[in-house]
C-alpha cells in the first residue's frame, strides 16, 4: 500500500490530521509472533487509548487487525462521547476499513454495531460475493488500482466526509505504508514492561526486513511514566 513520498509543502493540502496510536513492548514488538491480539498494556493505556480515539472524526485499522483484535472501534465511555458532542463532533467517529483484498469476513464484530458508519477502502479484487455482503454492512470504495491510493483516501474522507482528524490504530503494515507516503503527522507510543523477542513477532512497521526508504525523524512533545509504562507522544518532522 506504500506510495512515492509526496512533496513535504503538499503533505496536508486536501488531508485530514493523521495521527498513529501503538502499544509497545521494550523490544519494539507489538504483537506476538501469531498476531495474537494485542492485549499486554495496563488499564490505564487502555483508557488512553480510547481517549486518543475520541479526538478523532475517523478511526482507521487494516483488515487483519480488526480481525486479530476483534474491534469494534467503539467509544463505551460516556464521558468521551459526551465531549465529543460538546466539540461538535459526531458521538462517534467514523469506522474505516482498509484492504486491498477485499477478504473481509462480514460477520466480525465491528458490523454487529451501527454507533457509526463504517468506510471499507479496498480495490476490484474484492470478489463479487464480499461486495455483496460488506455491502449491506458498509460504504465501499473500491481502487482501479492493485493497492488502494492512501493519499486518495484521506482527501475522499476530508473532502465528502468533514474528517479533519483521523486515528491509525494499525496494523503495523498500515503505518509503514502511511509513513513512507509522508502521511503520518502524529506518533503516540506507549512503551510496555514486556519482551517478547523472536524475528517474526512484527514490529512497529512490519516484520524484520528492509529499511524504509529514508529515516523519520520526530519530535517529542509529551511523555509520562504510569504503573511501569512510559507514553510519549511525537510530531513527526517533515
Amino acid at each position: 500500500m506504500s506510495t512515492p513520498a509526496p512533496d513535504p509543502e503538499q503533505s496536508r493540502a486536501n488531508r485530514p490530521e493523521v495521527a498513529v496510536n501503538f502499544a509497545l513492548t521494550w523490544d519494539g514488538r507489538i504483537s506476538t509472533r501469531n498476531h495474537t491480539p494485542s492485549d499486554f498494556s495496563s488499564p490505564h493505556d487502555k483508557r488512553r487509548l480510547l481517549e486518543i480515539r475520541a479526538t478523532g472524526d475517523a478511526v482507521l485499522a487494516g483488515a487483519a487487525t480488526i480481525a486479530a483484535d476483534r474491534m469494534t472501534m467503539g467509544l463505551p465511555v460516556q464521558e468521551l462521547r459526551d465531549s465529543r458532542i460538546a466539540r461538535g463532533q459526531n458521538e462517534y467517529p467514523l469506522r474505516v476499513l482498509l484492504t486491498n483484498s477485499g477478504r473481509v469476513d462480514s460477520s466480525l464484530p465491528i458490523f454487529q454495531h451501527a454507533f457509526s458508519p463504517i468506510h471499507i477502502f479496498s480495490t476490484g479484487q474484492m470478489p463479487a460475493e464480499y461486495q455483496k455482503s460488506l455491502g449491506k454492512v458498509a460504504e465501499l470504495h473500491l481502487d482501479d488500482a492493485e493497492k488502494v491510493s492512501l493519499r486518495g483516501m484521506l482527501e475522499l474522507l476530508s473532502r465528502d466526509f468533514a474528517v479533519e482528524r483521523l486515528i491509525c490504530e494499525g496494523g503495523s503494515q498500515v503505518f509503514r505504508s502511511l509513513l513512507v507516503a509522508g502521511l503520518v503527522d502524529e506518533l503516540n507510543v506507549t512503551f510496555c514492561p514486556r519482551v517478547f523477542g523472536g524475528e517474526q513477532a512484527p514490529s512497529l512497521t512490519g516484520p524484520a526486513g528492509s529499511f524504509l526508504p529514508e529515516s523519520v525523524r520526530c519530535q517529542l512533545e509529551k511523555h509520562e511514566m504510569i504503573e511501569g509504562e512510559c507514553f510519549a507522544r511525537y510530531r513527526v518532522l517533515r
